[in-house]
């Protein structure tokens, strides 16, 4: 195991062995424990009390954050002639249909999000071999396939992500940066995990939200109380 260094000490010994944070407070502590000299991702662990490998059991959404997640995200619109421009207007990175199909066939995937339309998914399905492993599919359930091209590329520039529970039963997603102010960073993460707890499946039973963590790149991660994120 690497050695810590005096500064990775003290940051850790802020987080009180033990204690449960609200989420106002870990919001805080999040921010003071950042050790990176680049401006690191705030990250949030939900671990859910539900068996991912049961369909009724499934967790998966779309949030926009109220305050984005700080990131720049680049975005590919797979789109007919006649939604070009619409895109573009919109900031969406890359704008085409047959060109950059042919280029993704190829091994490029110099973006992070695709949005397409129910049109164009006779060309874009057979490229789920390429864009399936690396979670860039587009999806009707996470709104990035629509005739709406130009409000689905603005709804993710301005922070709408979406999420899955994995086999572990954990949602895991970036809400922000250390830059970001306790305060963002807090409305972020209770957006983030409202959102969450509307999607409980009906067939899940017990407790639903069994632990919450947030931490920040290469930081430890700092234990949240649930229950702090009820308004």
């Amino acid at each position: 195991m690497a050695k810590l260094t005096k500064k990775q000490k003290i940051a850790q010994e802020k987080i009180e062995a033990g204690k449960i944070y609200n989420i106002n407070e870990a919001s805080n502590l999040v921010k003071e424990i950042s050790q990176t000299k680049f401006d690191s991702s705030v990250d949030m662990d939900v671990r859910l009390g539900v068996d991912p490998r049961q369909a009724n059991q499934m967790v998966r959404g779309v949030v926009t954050l109220p305050h984005g997640t700080g990131k720049e995200v680049r975005v590919l619109a797979l789109c007919t002639p006649d939604k070009e421009q619409e895109a573009k207007d919109a900031g969406a990175d890359y704008v085409g249909l047959d060109d950059y199909i042919e280029k993704i066939k190829g091994g490029w995937t110099d973006f992070d999000v695709v949005i397409t339309m129910p049109s164009a998914m006779g060309k874009v399905g057979p490229l789920g071999r390429v864009l399936g492993p690396r979670g860039l599919m587009p999806n009707p359930k996470s709104g990035t396939v629509t005739m709406e091209v130009g409000a689905a590329v603005k709804e993710v520039k301005q922070g709408k992500i979406d999420f899955k529970v994995d086999k572990f039963g954990i949602i895991h997603s970036s809400i922000g940066k250390v830059s970001f102010s306790p305060e963002q960073i807090a409305e972020n993460a209770k957006e983030f995990m409202s959102t969450i707890n509307k999607l409980r499946p009906s067939a899940a039973k017990g407790t639903y939200v069994k632990s919450v963590f947030i931490s920040s790149t290469m930081s430890k991660g700092i234990p949240v109380d649930a229950r702090s994120f009820e308004v």
